[in-house]
C-alpha cells in the first residue's frame, strides 16, 4: 500500500524529521518493515517565488532535508516507491547532478557509483540484520540506477 508522506515548507526548513519518522517506526517496532518494500512517496509542497525555474532537487533546503533524512534512515531506498521515481529523486537529492528539460537528470558518474555502492552496502547489511531476503531487489536497485551487480559481488559482500 502506497503511503504518500506530506513535506511542506515548515519541516522541511526546520529539518523535521517527523513526518517519516511518524510513519517508519511503527514498522520497524512492529517487525513489518519488510513488509513496506516500495510503499513511500513524498509529497513535497515548498513555498518558493512563482518564477523560480528550479526543479525540486536543485533547491538547497529540499536537498538538505534529505541529507538529514539518509543519515538518520539510510536504508530509506528500500521503502520508496521506484516505479513512480521515488528513487531517482532521492538520489538527485544525494549527489550531483544536471538537469535539462530534454534529457532529465544527469548524475555525476563518480558521485553515482559511490552512491550505489554505498547503499548496497547499507542495504545489504541491513536486510541482513533484519532477515529480509532480497538479494534480487538489490540488484533492481542497482540496475534501475545503471549498474548491473552480478551475484559474485554479492556473495563477497555477504561473508
Amino acid at each position: 500500500m502506497t503511503v504518500s508522506i506530506p513535506l511542506n515548507s515548515e519541516s522541511i526548513d526546520q529539518l523535521d524529521l517527523s513526518p517519516v519518522t511518524d510513519q517508519v517506526v511503527p514498522w520497524l517496532k512492529s517487525g513489518a518493515i519488510a513488509d513496506h518494500a516500495s510503499d513511500i512517496q513524498f509529497d513535497i509542497s515548498y513555498e518558493r517565488e512563482p518564477t523560480d525555474p528550479r526543479e525540486i532537487s536543485e533547491i538547497p533546503e529540499i536537498r538538505l532535508w534529505f541529507i538529514r533524512l539518509d543519515s538518520y534512515y539510510p536504508w530509506m531506498p528500500y521503502l520508496l516507491d521506484w516505479e513512480a521515481g521515488e528513487l531517482a529523486r532521492y538520489t538527485a537529492m544525494l549527489i550531483p547532478h544536471q538537469f535539462t528539460k530534454t534529457d532529465g537528470i544527469q548524475y555525476n558518474p563518480e558521485a553515482l557509483e559511490i552512491f550505489v555502492m554505498q547503499k548496497t552496502f547499507v542495504l545489504e547489511s541491513w536486510m541482513k540484520q533484519n532477515n529480509i531476503a532480497g538479494r534480487n531487489r538489490l540488484q533492481q536497485m542497482t540496475t534501475m540506477l545503471g549498474y548491473e551487480l552480478d551475484d559474485g559481488f554479492f556473495e563477497l559482500i555477504s561473508r
